[in-house]
This record gives C-alpha cells, structure tokens and sequence, in this order.
C-alpha cells in the first residue's frame, strides 16, 4: 500500500501546488485587476463585447443574471441538436456517417451543455470531425465556463455588501473561456501530442493484419485505425471536467492517453480548476483561510474512499481467490490484483484512483472498464458522485454545492449554540437555508425516483445484461451518474434505448438547472445583506471545528439519502458467496 498512497499523495499534491497560483490569477481576472493576461487579450475581450452589444460594467440582478445563464445554456442546446440530426449532410464528415437518431441526439445535447458528457455511442463511429469540434468542444469548452461563472456569481453574493448585482454574465463567460479554459487547454494539447495524441483531420487508416483471422465464419484481413482532432478535445475534457472522449474507449484509448505521464497529468488536470476555484474564494471574500479551510473539506473526503478504491482493487477478485488464482500485484501499482478491464499500462491502482477523481468531480472520464471495478471499488465512485460532487466536484458547480453545505453547517452549528448563525460576515437566514436545502436534496431525488421508474418498468429493466445486485447497481449507477452531471456509467447497461436517453437527459438537464438556480437566488439575497462584525459566538469557518462539521454534514446527506439503495447493489454483491470449487481445467 505505500506506492499507493504516494500515487495518490503526488497527485494531489501536485493538483494543490498548481491550484495555489492559478487561484490567484482566477482573482484577476474576475476583479479586472491589471495583470499581464489583460494586456494581451483586453483587445480581443473588448471587441466581443462590442459585436455583442454587451456594456461589460454593468451588474446584473441574480433573476436577470439567471435568466442569461439559462438562455445561453438553452441556445447551445438547440445548436447541438439541430447540428446532430443534420451530421449526414454537413462538412468534415469523411467517414460518411449518418445523422443520430433523435432521441440520441436529445441525450447528446442535454448531456454536452450541462457538463455531463454522458456518451450513448461510440465516438469513432457515430460523430463527424464537425460534431466533434463544432458540438462536443464547443460545448465542452461553454459549459465549463457556465459552471465557473455560477461559483463566481455565488462568490460574490458572500464578498459583497448590500448590493443588487452579483456581476454580468457575459463577462465570467467570456472571461472564464478567453483567460482561463483556451490558454490551458492550449498547453495541455501541445503536451499531448508531444506524448503521442494524434490531431489530425485524415480520414480512417485501413492496416492489413500480418496474421489474418476468422470471426463468424469470416476472414479479418484489415483493422480500421480511427483519426482525428483528439488531443484539442482531450484538453478540454479534462480541464473542464466534461469526461466525453473522441473515442468509445475515452481515456484508455493509447490516442487520447498515450503514457503513464500523460494518464499521471490527466488526474492532476481533474482536480486543477476546482481546487483552484476554492483558492480564489479566499481571495475574493479577502481571507484566505477560507478557501483552504472549503479546500481541506474536498481532500479529507476524497482520499480515504479513494484509497479504499485503490486498496479493494488491489485485493483482486475474491471468487477468483476462492478458486486458489493467484492475483498477486507485483509491482504494486500494475500487473497484479483485479486486472479485468484495466489497462496494463496503468494497473489495478492507477486506474481506481483515476476512476475515483473522475467520479469525485463531474468528469467522468475513464481509463478502465468501471464495470469490472470490485464492487467496493464501485461504491465508492457511486458514493462519491451520491456526496454532491463536492469532492472537489465539476468546475464551478462543486465549489457551490460546497458552499451550500457550509451555509447548512453553519446552520447547524448556530442552533448548537443558540444564536443566528454567521458565516462570513452574512446573517444565514431562512430564505438562505431553504434555497441551499433545495439545491442539495433535488439530486437524490432524481436518483431515486428514476432508480425506482427504471427497475419497475420493462423499459429500464431489459436494458440490464447483468442479473442480480450487479444488474441494480448498473441501474443505480446510470442514475447517478446523470443526475449529478458526471457522464460516467457501467458498461453492462445498455443506455442507448430510447428509455434511457430520455430519463437520463431529463435528469441532467433537471439537475444542472434545478439545482443550481437557487445558489444564484442565494448569492442575490447574500449580497444585498449587510456585512456584521465577528462576535464572540461566531463561529469560526476557517478552523478545524468547522472542517469537520462541514465534512460531517455532508457525508450525514449522502449516507441517509443512498446506503439503503447502496446496500442493495454493491454492498450485496461484494457480500456473495464464493461459487464452489472447481478443478482447474488443462488444455
């Protein structure tokens, strides 16, 4: 386990490390304090806003700002829509393929500009070069930014005093894209392709086998090598925790993740921005302290269920074990332990801890089959998406699911002691906990009630190639994944039905927009409040008293909310008896 623990402890360590600066820059760009980025790129932002009629010094009110982050969001939508039912017809489509299916393209759109990525096809052999730079990265790229923008309205409701304007969306959208996603997701494509990605706009390679084969009676003589614009749509996937890869295989494919220091870097890439979000809320409500404090809260949470991901699938496959199979994990990091549907080149560790950070956050993104994940290995990225994704959760969306578990905390710890609770200088009044309470419970809700719809009709059921606790958990994973905006799934469901594509796009567009509308309301009515000073029964949000009570309530949430449906699923399934013994066959 100690080459476990220091995979994991370099990854985060090098995530906070390049957090520390990058929050810091984040503060200047969304103050407009003068630094080298505005000198470059002002010009370009101010010729944006001059095409778009936008005066970028005026402030919006939280229902006006809510209003244009929901109308861009929506147009985006109907872009993506329209341009997946026309693919046939349109350009850079070298491969011929057809248009997709409505109810697909449905699923698709609601799924990109929602920051989901939830994918029901096969990349390479569903979406032209044009739906993949002009719908899948666009996308990626502005709903990555819609979520920025949502934590930096919120932001603002607690730095600012008596106020009506919680800021102008168009300029955290514009600025979010222009200073802060194109620069960094620039870097990290020159750096992939240096690895070994491919970029390119070439059609399909045909390769003729060396050893030809036969399958159904057929000789396989040639292997179609799928081209095109990977590395670009890689860098945006990562950095702006969308999760949709260029192909089926996403991350486990050598095109998109060529080497371990590529597959190291693309784990540190989760994690960036939404720890350099939290570094940014200190700097914006002028205490530091702050934003590490919300920082400690995500990393104490995510490491230990990561470990225990990493620890379970080092273990292996307990039936196998009763067969007498030797699992045995030498080196520790690959080459051993539950090596199903895992890539040699990351093992059995690096692809848990890979598939724990992409569910911690709204990535989803994968590197392994995690349907062949261990079962506590499973629960673990089901409860970590079942936390609220504040561990550090998307960009954006998990810093203000956070901060509207501390409004709860600090709730509580007012009645603990008797007095109205304070946090950051702001009264928490009833209006403030019933807009964070909506906020947190409207997600398990949808799993829940979609959970209950799916395994109750034969629609959600036939889609199930798995019997059993397997069977559910593929069920249960679906769901949550979409409903927290992750994109993830078990791959013995067959979500491409139009069952599913409906109730998972209604889930992710349910949501993104229900459950994050009322942190804008909560961020208006924060900064129209009056600033009040620390008394002596304040609590103080920047100790490890409150670290620990935030921690506390958000994992009372999740385990109330999801252990019983848990327990059904991969709790039953890690509990199975062992099959009985059988001799080992010889050829």
């Amino acid at each position: 386990m100690n080459a476990v623990f220091l995979l994991t402890a370099m990854v985060l360590s090098i995530a906070v490390l390049l957090a520390w600066p990058l929050g810091g820059y984040m503060a200047q760009i969304f103050s407009g304090s003068p630094s080298w980025a505005f000198r470059i790129l002002a010009p370009v932002e101010n010729g944006f806003y001059r095409l778009a009629g936008v005066d970028p010094r005026t402030g919006m009110s939280w229902k006006r700002y809510a209003l244009l982050w929901l109308l861009f969001n929506m147009i985006g939508g109907v872009f993506l829509f329209l341009l997946l039912l026309l693919q046939k017809d349109l350009p850079l489509n070298p491969q011929h393929f057809s248009d997709v299916p409505a109810p697909s393209a449905f699923n698709t759109a609601a799924s990109f500009i929602s920051n989901t990525d939830w994918q029901d096809y096969s990349g390479e052999s569903t979406m032209s070069y044009l739906s993949q730079m002009l719908g899948m990265a666009v996308q990626s790229f502005l709903s990555a930014a819609s979520g920025i923008a949502l934590a930096v309205a919120m932001i603002r409701g607690f730095s600012r005093a008596e106020k009506e304007d919680i800021g102008n969306v168009w300029v955290d959208l514009t600025r979010s894209t222009l200073y802060l996603l194109i620069p960094l997701s620039l870097l990290w494509a020159l750096f992939l392709v240096e690895q070994g990605a491919i970029q390119n706009f070439a059609a399909y390679v045909h390769a003729h086998l060396i050893q030809p084969f036969g399958e159904n009676g057929k000789a396989v003589t040639e292997q179609i090598i799928a081209m095109g614009p990977v590395a670009s749509q890689e860098a945006i996937k990562l950095l702006g925790t969308n999760g949709g890869g260029f192909f089926g295989a996403n991350s486990a494919h050598p095109f998109e993740n060529p080497t371990a220091l590529t597959d190291f870097f693309q784990m540190v890439a989760i994690f960036l921005i939404p720890f350099a979000l939290a570094v940014y809320f200190g700097h914006e409500v002028k205490d530091r302290r702050q934003g590490w404090a919300v920082l400690a809260a995500m990393i104490l949470l995510f490491t230990p269920l990561a470990l225990l991901s990493e620890k379970a699938d080092l273990a292996g496959n307990l039936q196998l074990a009763a067969l007498h199979v030797d699992q045995a994990h030498k080196p520790a990091l690959a080459g051993g332990g539950n090596m199903e549907g895992v890539e040699d080149r990351f093992g059995a560790a690096g692809s848990a801890l890979f598939g724990a950070m992409a569910t911690a956050t709204s990535t989803g993104a994968a590197n392994s089959a995690y349907d062949s994940f261990m079962p506590l290995s499973g629960m673990v990225n089901l409860f970590l998406m079942q936390l609220g994704e504040v561990t550090p959760g998307g960009v954006g969306t998990g810093l203000a699911s956070m901060l509207a578990f501390a409004v709860i905390a600090v709730f509580l710890g007012g009645l603990m002691i008797g007095r109205t609770p304070e946090f950051l200088g702001k009264k928490i009044e009833s209006y403030e906990i019933k807009m964070a309470s909506f906020a947190i419970l409207i997600m398990p809700l949808l799993v829940l009630i979609g959970t209950a719809v799916a395994v109750s009709t034969p629609g959600g059921r036939e889609a199930v190639l798995n019997p059993g606790p397997h069977g559910f958990s593929e069920i249960f994973y679906a769901l949550t994944s979409a409903a927290n905006n992750n994109g993830s799934a078990l791959g013995g469901l067959d979500a491409n039905t139009t069952f599913y594509n409906i109730i998972t796009g209604l889930c992710i567009l349910l949501n993104r927009y229900l459950a994050y509308l009322p942190l804008l309301a909560m961020a208006g009515s924060l900064a129209r409040k009056k600033r009040i000073s620390a008394g002596a029964g304040t609590l103080q949000t920047a100790s490890p008293l409150f670290i620990g009570l935030l921690i506390g309530v958000v994992l009372l949430v999740g385990a109330l909310n999801f252990i019983p449906a848990l327990a059904l699923g991969p709790v039953a399934e890690q509990l199975a008896p062992p099959p009985p013994s059988a001799p080992i066959l010889a050829h």
